[in-house]
């Protein structure tokens, strides 16, 4: 079966009866209009049907934790629909949790995790009643004891773990290979259950929780690490006593950025992680753990596009021609930073056919600022709205205000309706933070 991470596009997309691309019944040229440029906009069809399809494929399974990886895109309004689509949220900072909390969210259903999680987030998710905190490194076990003690709490936690794993994709998305800032090494282990057992009276071991990179593609990965994990569930069990019920496996789905990429889907991936765990938990002797998994890109990032209207060109003698938009590095760092690739439909042009290779510039005073090297489009010209696909993950969440520029606002758009979701910034937003010392006032 497909799942809805396997389409360049939303679901929703198609050319209206004004010649004009439509995501969610809304015709994005309009929705320049309305709402300005850049603009993030977020089909609800989208994120529900992926967030359904998540649970379809592993229903078959007794026990699973779905969730949401909030780092991919984080707002009130997108906790609020997957949370009442039974999903849980796996948050990685105060602000996440915070975000969470302040929109209703369940959070017992939720995970906290990070590398350097500070004392006052760890307070924090200890003081809202998060369900799980995957503890990351020896200091922060010896932290998170003392506050739960000091609350007067048993604290659930998951050990993360460094499986020895590499999944083929960028290197910075690498997370599960033995030489990382993540985890504990799987020599550390006993050292860790040692300590809890022995010292940390305040901390309770339920599982083991590991995750193997981004954009993944392969699905025998997901098996390998099952593997792993399990066997070393056993070996815990066998040494300490101690029977671990949880294994959560992160996330790292990949999604469909240009006709090239073929990731799997949903349901494939849900199949090799429930025939391994119940093959290893067999043959390991174990009770079936409650699994969780962690989707972030594969449930936002097909669901949201970023619009931006054409503004300057210049062809370079006898080399490139640039096409400058409204927007670029600061609001969609991805190109600069993983050298991503993106696919680009001009909103008001759907129909005429491509014809001119372009490389699409962002506005900032980067050379670097490149969002699309070499794409074939319609001939551009000044007031064009282009559309990019597939920016709903790490766009939004990791922009910024360089060069002083306003970050855009979110939309969500559903049954021809348009909502923000973020307002876009004003300037005296942008100043509201600063402050001028007296010595310096005028």
């Amino acid at each position: 079966m497909n799942s809805a991470n396997q389409s360049v596009k939303p679901i929703t997309t198609k050319i209206n009866e004004n010649g004009n691309l439509e995501i969610g019944g809304c015709d994005l040229v309009k929705l320049a209009e309305k709402y300005g440029t850049p603009l993030y906009v977020f089909d609800e069809e989208t994120i529900r049907t992926i967030a359904r399809e998540y649970k379809k494929a592993f229903s078959s399974y007794p026990k699973v934790g779905l969730l949401y990886a909030s780092k991919a895109f984080m707002t009130k309004a997108i906790v609020r629909i997957l949370d009442e689509e039974g999903f849980g949220f796996d948050m990685v900072s105060g602000g996440e949790i915070y975000t969470a909390y302040k929109a209703g969210a369940d959070l017992k259903k939720s995970l906290f995790n990070g590398n350097n999680k500070s004392f006052d987030e760890l307070q924090m998710a200890v003081e809202l009643g998060v369900g799980l905190i995957s503890v990351d490194n020896f200091f922060e076990l010896a932290l998170l004891n003392d506050i739960a003690k000091s609350n007067e709490k048993k604290v659930d936690i998951l050990l993360r773990v460094t499986p020895g794993i590499e999944c083929h994709t960028h290197e910075y998305i690498q997370t599960g290979h033995l030489d990382s800032k993540f985890g504990f090494d799987l020599t550390q282990v006993d050292d860790a259950v040692e300590l809890i057992v022995d010292e940390y009276k305040n901390l309770n071991l339920v599982g083991l929780h590991a995750h193997i990179g981004s954009q993944i593609f392969e699905t025998s990965i997901y098996y390998d690490e099952v593997e792993i994990l399990i066997k070393e569930m056993a070996r815990i069990k066998e040494k300490y006593g101690i029977d671990l019920t949880h294994i959560n496996l992160g996330g790292g789905l990949g999604i469909k950025y240009t006709e090239e990429d073929v990731p799997p889907s949903v349901f494939e991936i849900s199949s090799k992680i429930i025939d391994s765990v119940k093959e290893n938990s067999s043959k390991y002797n174990l009770e079936l753990p409650e699994i969780h998994i962690e989707p972030g890109r594969s449930i936002i990032g097909t669901s949201g596009v970023t619009l931006y209207t054409v503004g300057s060109s210049k062809q370079v003698p006898n080399g490139k021609k640039y096409v400058a938009v409204d927007g670029g590095m600061a609001d969609n760092p991805r190109p600069s930073l993983y050298q991503a690739v993106y696919t680009a439909e001009v909103a008001n042009k759907p129909n005429i056919v491509s014809q001119e290779k372009v490389t699409i510039a962002g506005r900032f005073c980067e050379s670097g600022d490149i969002l699309i090297q070499e794409t074939i489009l319609p001939e551009l010209e000044a007031g064009d709205i282009l559309c990019f696909y597939d920016t709903g993950a790490y766009g939004y969440s990791m922009s910024s205000n360089y060069n002083r520029v306003l970050k855009p606002a979110a939309v969500l758009v559903n049954n021809s309706q348009s909502d923000i979701i973020i307002d876009r910034e004003s300037y005296e937003h942008l100043v509201s933070l600063d402050v001028i010392p007296d010595r310096l006032k005028k």
